[in-house]
């Protein structure tokens, strides 16, 4: 294996956390390669250093001592690693997979047993810590795996994250903490737009009800982030909608799993559905407000 200076590492979806976690690995020194179908992502990768970054890794497959999976589902996850010309056929033996998207457990593990097949070793590692935290080399990871794959992939977990949390060595592991993250994470939201929605009925401004709940108790740092695009009316996706309807429907499975109820994330869940069925789906997630009747919203100002 490459020492961390000459480390070769892939990340495939270069989205706002996938973008932030490849220049992280720049900035740590690492080669760094980027996939994505997006040719701005792939223009912005180039341009901040990156050795290559293309629509696909056939060309650099072999080069790379590691790869970072952040896409946004199981179904996108198996497709770019198992697929009809996918990666995994292509990288040397003993290379270290990073699935870092949120999914089930079960297809956490059935995709390191395909992995397996290829002689590759797959880390389940969780991302968290929004677009901000990417961009600085500061996400949060929740991971579960062998020690091998813990140990060739230290280079890039300290290049990406401020905190690694060793969940255990059992596949899946690390989704389930993350699944359990995003209940929080979705009723967050969804109760911060409640409140705000409630807010703007009053016809209390919504800039002061802002300014209130960021300087007391009723705060989050998911209400003091996404809600702060409501008082913007900025609802260009850092994380959509849809996004959340996944999530939380994998909480649900989850739940159902293992025959446990879940009331409030049901309610974010159903919450999160009507707003995509609204039509409001890839934009952000603080547009679940939308769903609520009877208010007025604030509009984003244009540069005049």
């Amino acid at each position: 294996m490459s020492n961390a200076s000459t480390l070769s590492v892939c990340v495939v979806g270069l989205g706002s956390m996938g973008m932030g976690a490849a220049q992280s690995c720049i900035k740590a020194g690492l080669t760094t390669y980027g996939v994505d179908l997006n040719p701005q992502a792939l223009q912005t990768l180039r341009d901040s250093g990156a050795k290559a970054a293309e629509t696909g890794a056939t060309d650099f497959a072999a080069e790379l001592d590691a790869v970072v999976v952040l896409v946004v589902n199981a179904k996108q996850v198996k497709q770019i690693l198992l697929g009809d010309n996918g990666l995994a056929s292509k990288l040397k033996a003993g290379t270290p997979v990073m699935v870092s998207s949120t999914i089930s457990a079960q297809d956490a593990q059935d995709i390191e047993q395909q992995l397996a097949a290829y002689q590759l070793i797959m880390l389940d590692a969780p991302v968290s810590g929004g677009a901000a935290k990417a961009a600085t080399g500061e996400m949060t990871v929740m991971a579960s795996g062998s020690d091998r794959a813990f140990d060739l992939l230290e280079p890039v977990l300290n290049a990406v994250a401020s905190k690694v949390y060793r969940i255990g060595t059992e596949i899946g592991l690390g989704s389930t903490v993350k699944i359990i993250h995003q209940l929080l994470a979705g009723v967050h939201i969804a109760a911060g737009a409640e409140a705000m929605a409630l807010a703007a009925r009053a016809g209390i401004p919504l800039d002061t009800m802002y300014d209130v709940v960021t300087h007391a108790a009723g705060n989050s740092w998911m209400f003091e982030n996404r809600m702060r695009h409501v008082v913007d009316g900025d609802y260009s996706p850092k994380s959509a909608v849809d996004i959340f309807v996944k999530d939380l429907g994998l909480v649900a499975d989850t739940a159902k799993s293992l025959h446990f109820p879940l009331p409030l994330a049901s309610t974010a869940l159903n919450m999160f559905t009507s707003a995509s069925n609204a039509g409001f789906g890839r934009e952000d997630d603080s547009a679940v407000i939308k769903i609520f009747s009877g208010i007025t919203l604030p509009e984003k100002q244009e540069p005049k």
